[in-house]
This record gives structure tokens, C-alpha cells and sequence, in this order.
């Protein structure tokens, strides 16, 4: 697999970005898709029980549960955060994308997807803060299902 960080030489240590403009996946690669994830438990009742769920209020709490959950995900499916080479993340108030940012930042260590941040009106609970989805690549292996 291959990473092309961006089109163009750009020194990148005067600045900060969490996504990188272009990723190239060479052909082979398995791709994982791994449906939006919330601060809420991955698995729960629907329709939802609005009682049962109780989402913390901090958007960077929530950002460590998505996280956390999306990361579950890789791991069952033998991926890793490295792996990852899109996300596509849903906020209700693009003032939190620094904090979100600053919470995602260590799980990429450095080597950021492309991705995609929107602003949107509220999610499937009007507490929550943000949805994010991913595509990983990863070799393929014989066997692997």
C-alpha cells in the first residue's frame, strides 16, 4: 500500500492538518468500511431508548469513545489505525474540529487519511457531537473472511 501525502512538495511542519489531501491504495488492498460510530455503545437498542444512553457532554470525551469504538471495528476486522485511508466525520458545531482534532491526532500517529469534516444540523441523539466513518486498506490475506 501507498501513501502519497499530497500532490505537491509541501513542508508540512509549519502547520497542522488532520487529513492529507490524497491517499493512493494499490491494487490488491482489501477494503473495510466501517459504518458511522457515536460516543454511544457500538451495539444498542433500536429504536433507540433515549434513557438507556447516556453520552458524555465534553466533545472530546465523545471524540475518545468514537475513537475507541471505530477502533474496535479495525481491530475485528485485523486492521489497525494505520490502515485507515478516508474518515468522514459529522460535527454539530464546527467550533469543536480543533478539539476533535487534538483527541484523533494520537490514534494516526502522524500519518493522517483523507477525510471529510461537515457541519451538520444533529445526529441520531441530540446530545451527540459528531459521527465518523472510515475505509481502511489493508494486504490482503488467504483465508481472511
Amino acid at each position: 500500500m501507498t501513501f502519497l501525502h499530497s500532490p505537491v512538495e509541501v513542508d508540512k511542519t509549519d502547520f497542522f492538518m488532520p487529513y492529507t489531501p490524497v491517499i493512493r491504495v494499490s491494487a490488491g488492498a482489501d477494503l473495510l468500511f466501517l459504518s458511522g460510530a457515536t460516543a454511544l455503545p457500538l451495539y444498542h437498542q433500536h429504536p433507540h431508548e433515549h434513557d438507556e444512553l447516556d453520552p458524555p457532554e465534553d466533545v472530546r470525551l465523545q471524540t475518545r469513545l468514537v475513537m475507541d469504538n471505530l477502533t474496535r471495528c479495525l481491530e475485528a476486522a485485523g486492521a489497525t489505525w494505520a490502515h485507515v485511508v478516508r474518515t468522514d466525520t459529522f460535527v454539530t458545531d464546527m467550533g469543536d474540529q480543533d478539539a476533535i482534532g487534538e483527541v484523533m491526532a494520537p490514534y494516526f500517529q502522524g500519518r493522517f487519511p483523507a477525510g471529510t469534516l461537515l457541519e451538520v444540523s444533529r445526529l441520531v441523539d441530540p446530545r451527540l457531537k459528531l459521527e465518523m466513518s472510515a475505509v481502511a486498506a489493508v494486504p490482503p490475506r488467504e483465508g481472511r473472511e
